[in-house]
């Protein structure tokens, strides 16, 4: 049931451990359910891992930032409507972030 609409996304919390993996598990649980393509950036205790490309971004529909402190690199989703939310949301309901997120206009 794959598509083609693909999200790009960036999680982190405070003490970059257990809300910033939860948050990642859950948006990226949804969007294959979904059949979306999907790509997560953790930016936790161990650093980014899975570090978002600029060919992952430009091919974006959309890109989700979730998450409790201030990321690396926004500067980076210019190109892309962009979605912010807390962990605790993308933790609670990821298919309402999913679809808001698609949802935004192009820049």
């Amino acid at each position: 049931m794959e598509n083609d609409t693909r999200i790009v996304v960036v999680t982190a919390c405070p003490t970059g451990v257990a809300l910033t993996y939860m948050a990642a598990t859950r948006l990226l649980t949804a969007a294959q359910r979904l059949g979306y393509l999907i790509k997560v950036e953790t930016q936790g205790a161990l650093g980014s891992e899975d570090v978002l490309t600029r060919k992952d971004i430009g091919r974006a529909h959309a890109a989700i930032i979730a998450a409790d402190v201030d990321i690396d690199g926004l500067e980076r989703f210019q190109s892309v409507p962009v979605l912010t939310v807390g962990t605790a949301r993308a933790i609670a309901d990821p298919e309402a972030v999913l679809a808001e997120a698609l949802a935004l206009p192009r820049p």
